[in-house]
């Protein structure tokens, strides 16, 4: 039987869209899937050394939010200064009560798994972006590299 393969699309480099990837390819690599993630624009933070992501509650309307502040506290308010850092060192408390590993944990996992984490390469470029910045172990390749494997997965998810 031939190995399943899983793709992944990574575009989001906010703390709340960083931990469906890792989770999803982790737990794929696990049950047997050959499996990559492509980090395109923004996504290519979750590749950096020293990730400072922060949550953005603006324009997240579903977020559950404690003391049930999305039942009356505005979303506009959600965009006054200091909220975003509020938002995240909340959430950051919340996942780590929980048991939720650490994005930093949860990425070595994939590369432990073997995980093929690709940084794009014209994004990389685009942004003149230092590759010192990034982690080892990460390959850096084009959309035409990443649609070689995409095309022959059994399942691909854009996050």
């Amino acid at each position: 039987m031939q190995e399943k393969k899983l793709a992944i699309i990574a575009t989001k480099g906010s703390l709340d869209w960083a931990y469906p990837p890792f989770i999803l390819a982790s737990t794929a690599s696990a049950l047997g899937y050959e499996t990559e993630i492509f980090f395109t624009f923004y996504g290519l933070q979750l590749l950096k050394k020293q990730l400072a992501l922060e949550v953005t509650p603006l324009g997240n309307p579903g977020m559950p939010m404690p003391m049930s502040m999305d039942k009356w506290f505005p979303v506009m308010l959600t965009a006054l200064p200091g909220m975003q850092g509020m938002m995240t060192s909340m959430m950051k408390k919340k996942m780590a009560s929980k048991g939720v590993a650490s994005l930093e944990e949860l990425r070595e996992l994939c590369q432990e798994a073997e995980v093929r984490l690709i940084a794009c390469q014209m994004t990389v470029d685009l942004f003149d972006m230092p590759t010192s910045e990034f982690i080892d172990g990460i390959e850096y390749a084009g959309a035409a590299r990443f649609f070689e494997f995409a095309g022959e997965s059994d399942i691909c998810l854009y996050i």
